[in-house]
């Protein structure tokens, strides 16, 4: 039998199958994690751009109404006339209130804790405090 014409075929063994995949899981790890960790970021910045978009919206109310909105008028009188307000020439938004980027409102406190007012969003847990993406984002920092 002459076996120098035969080609010689070899099939993937299931071990090699096997490292290929834990490969492939490995990578899929780490390039998700990079992922989530860049959406974490965006969320939190999207936080503050929206902070700082507000806190502009209430200083214009200010300068009409001569005030902050109180706290039962809230961030609603941003685009609502609150009730015997003849000065407010709004809305000074241009769209409806924001919610943060993990679908909550943001808190609005008049008189504030860190000042006249103070805004905030409770970050990724939702709770008040926290640290790493859980942190507040507020805005006297």
């Amino acid at each position: 039998m002459d076996h120098t014409n035969r080609t010689h075929e070899r099939g993937v063994t299931l071990i090699e199958l096997l490292v290929v995949m834990v490969i492939l899981g490995l990578i899929a790890a780490v390039a998700s994690q990079t992922f989530f960790k860049k959406v974490d970021s965006a969320y939190r910045t999207t936080a503050k751009n929206q902070i700082v978009e507000l806190e502009g919206a209430l200083d214009l109310f200010r300068l009409d109404a001569g005030r902050y909105p109180t706290a039962e008028e809230g961030l609603q009188a941003l685009r609502a006339r609150p009730a015997g307000l003849e000065s407010w020439d709004g809305p000074y938004l241009k769209k409806d209130l924001p919610q943060d980027p993990w679908k909550k409102a943001y808190v609005y406190r008049r008189p504030g804790q860190h000042g006249e007012i103070d805004l905030l969003s409770f970050g990724a847990d939702g709770q008040e405090g926290g640290e790493g993406d859980a942190a507040d984002i507020v805005s006297w920092k």
